[in-house]
């Protein structure tokens, strides 16, 4: 476990990527777009936790039309560093049968993720999947899922903040910063 003085440390030495401004603007006209796209289909939101939950928490007051709201919680990584299986711990609830889901998430890094909660979604019959994101990571690799709403683009490093976190910590910044490389 880290120590706090190593936290301080970490955030410290880090590159900032997107100020506060630059974050909150894109949430922003992310509301507008997701509005403008799902305003009449009074859809499912599906934060993925716990990432999600910032943007999520910052997103919905922008999205001035009926949703519902509900949460999913999966990982590729448990306790190893594998990346390799999507291991459930709160699959998408039964209810998105018929609905229009729109899932939130933090980042669309590599996209495997992002790809199994869609493709499950759609499996219990949503009519439509949605997927929206505060930042996407420029990997010049191809990625298994796109997402429809995009706030920022970020650099292919290790980012933190705004719910996105390094070593379980930080995710609570309004800002978003790179790791010291």
């Amino acid at each position: 476990m880290m120590t706090k003085e190593e936290a301080w440390r970490m955030l410290n030495e880090a590159e900032l990527v997107c100020t506060p401004d630059q974050v909150e603007q894109a949430i922003g006209r992310l509301g507008d777009e997701i509005a403008a796209r799902l305003h009449e289909r009074f859809p499912l939101v599906l934060c993925v936790m716990n990432g999600a939950l910032y943007f999520c928490g910052k997103l919905l007051p922008h999205l001035r039309f009926p949703l519902t709201l509900d949460y999913v919680h999966c990982s590729r990584y448990g306790e190893g560093i594998d990346g390799r299986e999507i291991r459930w711990k709160v699959p998408p609830p039964a209810h998105v049968k018929g609905r229009a889901v729109l899932v939130l998430d933090d980042i669309l890094d590599e996209g495997h993720t992002l790809a199994a909660i869609k493709a499950r979604v759609l499996e219990l019959g949503a009519v439509s999947c949605d997927i929206a994101v505060l930042t996407e990571k420029q990997t010049g690799r191809p990625k298994p899922v796109q997402a429809d709403f995009v706030g920022l683009e970020v650099p292919d490093r290790f980012v933190f903040g705004c719910g996105l976190d390094a070593y379980g910590l930080w995710r609570n910044l309004p800002a978003i910063y790179a790791l010291k490389a």
